[in-house]
């Protein structure tokens, strides 16, 4: 294990060298008027790309607390961390263990914690490890040619682990099963429960009699209709998981619902998330007489977040009969801690996601301001950060030099349809301002899913260009979470059509406003975002540039060629194939290509499962032959989302240089010594 010896043990300096972060500690310089696109930086291709850390996935057991971190710097590696006393920050498992895995391709739930050990998945041999407490080397759990395991979980009154598993072995698309991992499971698991298309979220009952779990079929997503199960746990004469009986769907076997994050009380009460009534919330779930939902009592605001990934947290349970949440209210994150007598109060943080509380009544979180850089951090609801723990980069950026978002609200197409939401950030830099008689050029955020949202924390894929002076519009379009199933289902059957509209709406209203340059607008996004990119370029006169990074260009070879997890996706957001096939075709990029006349720049992982590099070549070959100006770069062991520090560096620097060539301007030389 390697000593993290840059941190303190004493919580005050911990807490003032974060505080130094916020604050602008030194007098401000003499602003310089310089053209929008040159200013010199602080954010560097150098700390965006290598230096800074991404935290995921907290968790804690007694006084410890464990995170995920990933480091660009190691080729993406992601590295488990605990911090204790004495001992402080460590990292906990061998050198060469890259925590990670590839079940419906996005992963997530890839670790878990108990007092006697750790459990982790390695990313690139899909096997499964344990490491008792106080050993050196982990021993291998499970592990086979072509199965792979995610969400993993302890049995709380045993030693068996539980997981869903995604098996490869056979032609045609992978099976998925409840599974328990232990001495007596051999490498490929025991099976508790199979015949869904999908598994999520395995949940013991305190006493380890009960299990509960998320399911569903396609050609639904977790956020469109999913199913809350139960079964009485058959354990062996050692007490060992070996199968389920009195399986029932306690709720969702109507459709229509989408149930995520099932968790049990201390005391052993069920609860779930549903959205049963618009929004995403806390239920409490009872099965007298018949199972039915009971509302649990929260502060208004949306409590969950769409399943993409395993091991997402928007609520906890507390032993005291409270609980935390983290909820989003018009676009912004809020965190409330509801006490045993249902009244709430709000957490005085920003997580991003669900603190876990610790032994002695503390919190672990990522803190995650708008204002300053992500931490792992250890606090109360009532104070706040009383300890950094881990920061994602030894930077104190000037107060000035932070752009913090405003939230916007601009009108959408439809009569009925709520007012469209988007997070403005205005150019900030502590030593260069705007020119004289210059409005500054802005760049169009399109966030990928197109099931995600645009999210009001510090990132530095928006302060790399505010802090450039470019001003940066991030919007929630139609089929965004966090507002409601409503909001979500206006992309039902309209993707490539109503999130194209609600993005030039957003724009047209920031040019109304006068505050940015009507000429020099760019657009970029990536995945499904990217997809956007394209059509909205082919739609409006608006833009004069486009970033697509590994965007869908066709429809159709989307719908034939993609993983498990998404192979239905699109038969809610275009149509069923091959029925509308003809709408997978008008919708798709390459079919307009000959309408867009702004320069493209295409940036494209050559190992891509999800969106396939043929994609990228076809829609550079299309361009290029209706005479548009394109350049497309792929990026060698790359998938969906780049991680290497090499290519995040190269990345950044390309999309900097292309905007330099379409507006007019030459960028700061780079200084990342």
């Amino acid at each position: 294990m390697e000593r993290d010896t840059c941190l303190s043990a004493q919580g005050v300096l911990h807490d003032r060298l974060y505080r130094m972060m916020e604050q602008n500690t030194a007098s401000a310089p003499m602003l310089q008027p310089l053209r929008c696109g040159s200013w010199p930086s602080p954010v560097t291709a150098t700390l965006v790309a290598g230096k800074s850390l991404s935290f995921s996935e907290v968790r804690a057991t007694g006084q410890s607390v464990f995170w995920l971190e990933r480091r660009p710097a190691e080729g993406g590696r992601t590295v488990l961390m605990r911090w204790a006393e004495p001992d402080g920050v460590v990292e906990v498992l061998p050198a060469d263990a890259d925590v990670g895995t590839r079940v419906h391709e996005y992963g997530g739930g890839a670790y878990a914690v108990a007092p006697h050990g750790i459990v982790y998945a390695h990313r690139r041999t899909a096997q499964v490890w344990f490491l008792a407490q106080g050993a050196v080397q982990p021993t291998l759990l499970a592990g086979a040619q072509g199965v792979r395991f995610a969400d993993l979980r302890f049995d709380p009154v045993g030693r068996a682990v539980m997981a869903v598993r995604e098996d490869h072995r056979r032609a045609g698309e992978p099976q998925a099963a409840l599974v328990t991992l232990g001495a007596h499971a051999g490498a490929e698991g025991l099976v508790l429960q199979t015949g869904a298309d999908f598994y999520m979220s395995p949940t013991c009952s305190p006493d380890g009699t009960t299990l509960a779990w998320i399911e569903w079929d396609h050609p639904n997503m977790p956020w469109d209709s999913t199913r809350l199960c139960m079964g009485r746990i058959v354990r062996s004469a050692d007490g060992s998981m070996c199968g389920l009986e009195d399986v029932r769907v306690l709720a969702g076997a109507a459709g229509g619902e989408s149930l995520v994050e099932p968790r049990w009380t201390a005391d052993g009460r069920l609860l779930v998330i549903s959205d049963r009534c618009e929004h995403w919330r806390i239920w409490e779930v009872l099965c007298q007489p018949e199972p039915h939902l009971v509302a649990y009592s929260m502060p208004e605001g949306e409590i969950g977040q769409p399943a993409w990934v395993f091991g997402q947290s928007s609520y906890q349970p507390l032993a005291n009969g409270g609980c935390v949440a983290l909820s989003v209210q018009n676009g912004v994150s809020q965190c409330f801690e509801r006490m045993a007598n249902a009244q709430a109060r709000p957490f005085a943080a920003s997580p991003d996601q669900c603190p876990v509380a610790l032994a002695d009544g503390q919190f672990a979180w990522v803190q995650a301001p708008a204002d300053a850089l992500p931490a792992v951090v250890v606090g109360t609801a009532q104070q706040g950060v009383v300890r950094v723990l881990r920061r994602s980069a030894m930077l104190e950026l000037q107060a000035a030099d932070i752009s913090c978002p405003e939230s916007v609200h601009f009108v959408v197409d439809g009569a009925d349809a709520p007012l469209g939401h988007a997070f403005f950030y205005p150019p900030a830099n502590s030593r260069a301002s705007v020119s004289q008689g210059e409005k500054p050029p802005m760049i169009v955020l399109v966030h990928g899913g197109p099931t995600a949202r645009a999210q009001d924390g510090f990132s530095f894929k928006v302060q790399w260009w505010t802090s450039r002076g470019f001003a940066v519009l991030d919007v929630n379009y139609g089929g965004s979470t966090g507002f409601g199933r409503s909001w979500r289902n206006r992309l039902q059957g309209q993707w490539g059509v109503v999130d194209v509209a609600d993005c030039i709406a957003a724009c047209r209203h920031m040019v109304a406003t006068g505050r940015v340059d009507p000429k020099r607008i760019a657009i970029r996004g990536s995945s499904a975002g990217g997809m956007t990119v394209l059509l909205a370029l082919a739609t409006s006169d608006l833009f004069a540039a486009g970033v697509s990074l590994y965007g869908v260009t066709d429809l159709r070879a989307l719908a034939q060629e993609t993983h498990k997890f998404e192979a239905r996706y699109l038969d809610g957001l275009v149509g069923p194939w091959p029925e509308a096939e003809e709408v997978y075709v008008a919708r798709s990029p390459l079919s307009v290509a000959n309408r867009i006349r702004a320069p493209v720049l295409l940036l494209q992982g050559e190992e891509d499962e999800v969106v396939p590099p043929s994609q990228a070549h076809a829609m550079a070959a299309a361009l290029r032959a209706a005479g548009v100006a394109c350049t497309l770069h792929e990026f060698p062991g790359e998938g969906h989302g780049f991680r290497k520090e090499a290519t995040l560096r190269q990345a950044l620097q390309m999309e900097l240089a292309f905007y330099g060539r379409v507006f007019g301007f030459d960028p700061a030389p780079a200084d990342d010594a």
